[in-house]
């Protein structure tokens, strides 16, 4: 079957590879243009687009998907079936509904519609998630579901290491969908939650918060955006790792603890156990103490 990717993220490189080793190798990948990307502001190219070019696979970087220009380019591959996932950009009409349409969301839609579907999972503490192939509509995420699959979210799941089963998943569901031609069917109305993409405040290590959650929150965004605590000077340190911990330390303060470094929660104590101060390298919480105790308020 002649296919259409459009994908973006690292989440989409993996669900591409299952796709061009598959009878549904695309004819075109679409991506993102190149932007300027990290601290040095370096142009860099979208995950997929280096991934296509690897695979040897025709590729397409428009200002807009849904420009008259993409929709011709488009037109010429000739697709039976447009493949999204993880793109970031908004498909809309005609393109939406000129070409039988399949999108990779990992979700159990109706639970976690929108952009950081991933992250609300695991910050919710969910004990199942999985991936969902779905028809997209104007609504999101509120299209139709022609396949749905569960995967068990681990007591120690972290971003990276989730996301990276989740794509797996998508791309042998995708891959699953086109053989098999599966029926589609309504998404329930009941149980719609929403994934909000993760912005500023989300990455703060709110200590109002009990330490489960801030335990959540560390691992609902490592690696790829980072939580952080705030220091007495102002400045932030990053959090990669922690564990819920017994006793107690005073609600947002930070404290030593032998080679321990506590962050007050509302109902205990936080052990950050890797940090990343501004402008430095992960570290365990025993080297960063060495070499920054002095910035702390006490010890315990």
């Amino acid at each position: 079957m002649r296919t259409v990717y459009l994908g973006t993220s690292d989440f989409a490189v993996t669900v591409l590879g299952h796709l061009a080793r598959s009878d549904h190798r695309p004819n075109l990948v679409i991506t993102r243009p190149d932007r300027p990307r990290g601290r040095g502001r370096k142009v860099q190219a979208p995950p997929v687009a280096d991934a296509a070019r690897l695979l040897g696979l025709e590729l397409y970087q428009p200002d807009s998907v849904n420009s008259e220009e993409a929709l011709e380019r488009i037109a010429l591959a000739q697709p039976a079936s447009v493949c999204i996932c993880a793109f970031g950009a908004l498909v809309k009409d005609p393109l939406l509904t000129a070409y039988p349409m399949l999108n990779v969301h990992p979700s159990l839609l109706p639970r976690w519609r929108g952009a950081a579907p991933i992250e609300r999972a695991i910050e919710a503490g969910d004990e199942q998630t999985g991936v969902t192939i779905m028809r997209p509509v104007e609504e999101m995420d509120a299209g139709p579901i022609c396949l749905q699959r569960e995967l068990a979210v681990r007591p120690d799941d972290d971003y990276g290491s989730l996301s990276r089963r989740l794509a797996e998943l998508g791309g042998e569901l995708l891959v699953e969908a086109l053989d098999t031609s599966p029926e589609f069917r309504d998404q329930p109305e009941e149980g719609v939650t929403v994934a909000p993409k993760i912005g500023p405040e989300d990455r703060l290590l709110d200590p109002e918060r009990t330490a489960p959650e801030l335990e959540r929150r560390v691992r609902a965004l490592t690696p790829h955006v980072g939580a952080y605590v705030e220091l007495p000077d102002g400045e932030r340190l990053g959090v990669r790792r922690a564990a819920v911990a017994g006793g107690s330390v005073g609600q947002g303060q930070l404290a030593a603890h032998d080679d321990h470094l506590l962050y007050g929660t509302a109902d205990g104590a936080l052990d950050l156990l890797e940090v990343q101060p501004a402008g430095g390298r992960p570290m365990d919480a025993a080297a960063y103490l060495r070499g920054h105790g002095a910035k702390l308020g006490g010890s315990v």
